[in-house]
């Protein structure tokens, strides 16, 4: 190993041990004027977020061409998978998003062709980018002068700097990924927490976040078009996630589940690693629950599952005092705040 490795290793290490501290970070110091979700560290635009929950299926999704994105190299992808590859990391197709407004009386969501290491490529490249510039702090500053030393991130000011607006889609490619709260809707209401193991997962290892979670794309190419809806990219989440099945690869025939409601609540981007997350809740009637997740796992194949109370301390600690990722506490706090709609 020469002497560049060993110093984007040593950077590396430092992303994975304190991605809870650099996310507050991040967005303190380089986004103090974006708007934000809930008071959460999120970042949002107005459009993003609608006034009140709003039925998944009310969702418009359009397919559109993708505009062409260049990545200097080498890809931070390829660097990862020689030195630190996690033990889920494939690069299969995605739905890219171009576009969303789901503030208005059409609520829409317009996507091209995507790739899952687009956002590896750029989210934990200025994530990874953040993390050296933290080792080189002095004085309490960040010296966002080394921000370009290592090769990934290209030349000026770095790859952060190049991306601009956190939440404009146009300016990168965006992976989206659905983060639901999944509430069992109960006179002792409940919903499922899950820890992100970090030797499994390219992102996020080490935090809590909602259950399920999932990037929004096909099983494979060629199921692209059957698969473009929202809430069966979700149905596969809960199957995998919550019933330990291992991930399709082939064509799904989706299941007609009755008892399971979900909303939108919003979408942000996270300050850290720019990773953009649709929030949902999937409010579930005991019936459906108990039929559905009769044989619900307390590890996956990404880390473990944990069931707690739906109630303000158990929401007030892990918005706002646990190492939750940022769409996992912004969706919590947006749950709590609708859930006399949700739970009614």
């Amino acid at each position: 190993m020469d002497q560049r490795d060993d110093a984007w290793l040593r950077a590396r290490r430092h992303l994975q041990a304190n991605r809870y501290e650099l996310g507050m970070a991040a967005h303190r110091e380089l986004y103090p004027d974006t708007a934000r979700v809930a008071g959460t560290p999120l970042l949002t635009a107005p459009q993003w977020m609608p006034v009140a929950p709003i039925p998944l299926d009310v969702v418009v999704l359009e397919r559109a061409d993708s505009p062409l994105h260049g990545t200097p190299p080498p890809r931070y992808s390829e660097i990862m998978a020689r030195l630190a590859r996690p033990a889920v990391f494939e690069n299969r197709p995605t739905y890219r998003l171009l576009d969303a407004v789901l503030d208005g009386d059409r609520p829409h969501m317009r996507f091209g062709d995507g790739r899952y290491f687009d956002g590896v490529d750029t989210g934990e490249a200025v994530a990874h980018e953040f993390a050296e510039a933290h080792l080189t702090r002095t004085n309490g500053t960040f010296e966002q002068s080394h921000c370009s030393k290592v090769p990934f991130v290209g030349q000026g000011g770095g790859a952060r700097s190049a991306i601009g607006d956190p939440v404009d889609p146009s300016r990168r490619p965006v992976n989206v990924a659905i983060s639901a709260i999944t509430i069992r809707r109960d006179d002792r209401s409940s919903f499922l927490v899950h820890h992100r193991d970090p030797a499994r997962v390219a992102h996020a290892g080490g935090l809590l976040q909602v259950l399920p979670v999932g990037i929004f794309q096909p099983v494979s190419p060629d199921t692209a078009e059957h698969d473009f809806d929202l809430w069966r990219c979700l149905q596969r989440e809960f199957v995998e996630e919550l019933l330990g099945e291992p991930e399709a690869t082939g064509r799904v025939e989706y299941e007609r589940w009755e008892g399971m409601h979900p909303f939108v609540l919003g979408m942000g981007v996270d300050p850290l690693t720019l990773a953009t997350d649709l929030l949902v809740a999937v409010v579930v009637d005991p019936s459906a629950y108990d039929r559905t997740f009769a044989a619900r796992v307390a590890e996956n194949d990404e880390g473990t599952v944990s069931e707690h109370p739906f109630t303000a301390d158990v929401v007030d600690r892990l918005v706002h005092e646990e190492r939750m990722q940022a769409a996992g506490a912004a969706v919590v706090a947006l749950a709590w705040k609708y859930r006399d709609e949700l739970l009614s």
